[in-house]
């Protein structure tokens, strides 16, 4: 190999191998949430007993789903709800990029009526997501932000957040 080929070859290779890695220069800084897996369903801990206030940990060590994910806590019994019916819930909130608490039924001591499920003027994720529970159940509902509030957030909730919400089915009314 004469001497001027060995630079050309491995200037080649390190360009192949930077091609490889992508058009993303940026790097992540080290912790960030960029670096971590999404967080699943089981990441998040709910404590409490289903019809009294329930607690919510919410993990650092991942990122925040992208998709609507469901976990029923406590099982309940027939009725099932369905698209069409009412059912009155009781529910907290709690945001996930700072943790807090944004609002609780538990706070007004009055179950939040939601009708007609698939239809109701409230968040995609509660539409799809109250859809199979059952009276007495609870569920745990993370709600990514375009089943949520958006881009543009509502409410005191900023655009882009992810929901985290406990939701009991405290009495289902089937539909007509």
């Amino acid at each position: 190999m004469r001497s001027g080929t060995l630079p050309v070859v491995v200037l080649a290779l390190a360009a192949l191998t930077t091609a490889a890695c992508g058009t993303d220069n940026a790097p992540a800084s080290p912790g960030s949430l960029a670096d971590k897996a999404a967080c699943t369903v089981e990441d998040v801990k709910v404590g409490g007993e289903p019809g009294k206030r329930p607690t919510v940990t919410i993990p650092d060590t991942c990122a925040p789903p992208t998709t609507l994910l469901m976990k029923d806590l406590t099982p309940g019994s027939d009725p099932v709800v369905k698209a069409g019916d009412a059912v009155d819930t009781n529910y907290l909130l709690v945001t996930w990029s700072n943790k807090k608490e944004v609002d609780a039924s538990w706070n007004r001591g009055q179950t939040f009526q939601v009708a007609p499920v698939g239809q109701a003027r409230v968040i995609d994720g509660w539409n799809e997501g109250l859809i199979g529970m059952k009276q007495g159940s609870r569920r745990l509902l993370i709600i990514p932000a375009d089943k949520g509030y958006g881009p543009d957030g509502n409410s005191g909730i900023k655009g882009g957040e992810t929901l985290v919400f406990v939701v009991d089915a405290a009495k289902v009314t089937p539909g007509a």
